[in-house]
């Protein structure tokens, strides 16, 4: 908070005599102090990615992985924490047993602008790996093909795609 917003919330310091005559006034509640914090707090229009961050962090590392998820996604709407924010809130969201919001956070990761190419790769994997376990084989196959595009040799992405390919070859021919 800056010197102007918290000006009206700052009360002066006053001499010993002057000082008890006026404690109640001191006490008293500012009118519209609160709503100028608010107003304060709305006008910046950029959340403290940082501090959401940290508290998903914190969250997700004791196992509360819904309330985890909330905090990082508060983050991604931080510029600065968008793609962590979003690849965490993946993560969480899949630990928490919701695939499906997983796969939507892994998404908007991936719609990042300023995602490099080796965190794009990491976010694919776990994309195709959170679609596979959903069923979702063209689409594993999808994210995991790009990824191969991306980086050939990168874990076990070719062994996933031959093996998604050789069940959907059986299921076609039953």
């Amino acid at each position: 908070m800056n010197k102007t917003t918290a000006a009206p919330l700052m009360q002066e310091n006053r001499s010993g005599s002057h000082r008890a005559s006026s404690e109640a006034a001191e006490s008293a509640p500012i009118p519209g102090a609160p709503l100028q914090i608010v107003e304060a707090t709305a006008s910046t229009g950029t959340p403290d990615g940082h501090e959401a961050y940290e508290r998903g962090t914190a969250l997700k590392n004791v196992g509360l992985f819904r309330q985890a998820a909330e905090n990082f996604e508060k983050a991604a709407q931080d510029p600065a924490y968008a793609l962590k924010g979003f690849a965490q809130m993946g993560l969480s969201l899949k630990k928490s047993g919701k695939q499906e919001e997983a796969v939507a956070a892994f998404r908007r990761a991936l719609q990042v602008p300023s995602t490099s190419s080796k965190e794009q790769v990491q976010i694919l994997y776990l994309l195709g790996r959170t679609l596979e376990s959903l069923g979702r084989t063209p689409e594993a196959l999808e994210a995991y093909r790009w990824l191969r595009r991306e980086a050939p040799q990168y874990r076990d992405v070719a062994m996933r795609i031959d093996s998604l390919s050789m069940r959907r070859m059986h299921r076609a021919n039953r």
